[in-house]
């Protein structure tokens, strides 16, 4: 049997929910589970278009396997109009085999989400990307008060998921208070991981 992983899976234009999940990942690490981080390609408005097999920077691409064989899921996109970016969303929208064998049922899940206003979604994009990871029959893990930070923050963070707020213009970087709350993200999910795997 292999070891038990928790999969990171983001899409990110700018960076920004490419750095959250390598800080949920620091989380994930620090709780004893190893972390994957993996990624989505971008959906193309041509019908011809493929991507590469390996990107051309950063994580791999996701497969339908690393999710089934996950013990835990933390799930990050950018918002989009309120909602998770379609890249993401297509690859849910193909994983209807787990749904009919129930490989996810169970399993802990969580989501992040960066946004360029701090009033552009962050908890309407967390809630869209729970959606579908409840009709999987996976447990959702928040991030609850007792983390300081998620009383103290300026910027992102709700109970909801980590979120971070980019700036109008993205170059923003994690602030002290989102970093810690990506980490306690990872942290808590890997621990309910490890949890539910005994």
């Amino acid at each position: 049997m292999s070891t038990p992983y928790i999969l990171v899976l983001y899409y990110s234009r700018h960076g920004t929910t490419a750095e959250m999940a390598r800080q949920i990942a620091r989380g994930v690490e620090q709780a004893g589970l190893e972390a994957r981080l993996r990624t989505v390609p971008a959906v193309s408005t041509e019908c011809e278009a493929v991507a590469p097999d390996l990107p051309e920077e950063g994580a791999l691409y996701v497969s339908i396997d690393d999710l089934k064989d996950c013990a835990g899921l933390a799930m990050g996109s950018p918002t989009r109009f309120g909602n998770m970016a379609a890249p993401l969303k297509y690859f849910l929208d193909g994983t209807s085999s787990l749904w009919l064998t129930g490989a996810l049922v169970g399993k802990p899940a969580a989501v992040f989400t960066s946004t360029a206003s701090l009033h552009g979604g962050q908890e309407t994009t967390l809630l869209s990307m729970l959606l579908p990871l409840l009709h999987h029959g996976m447990l959702v893990t928040g991030i609850p008060y007792s983390e300081p930070a998620l009383l103290e923050t300026r910027g992102g963070g709700t109970p909801y998921g980590a979120s971070h707020f980019a700036g109008a213009d993205g170059k923003r970087s994690l602030d002290e208070h989102e970093i810690i709350l990506c980490r306690a993200l990872g942290k808590r999910l890997a621990e309910v991981a490890a949890k539910l795997e005994r």
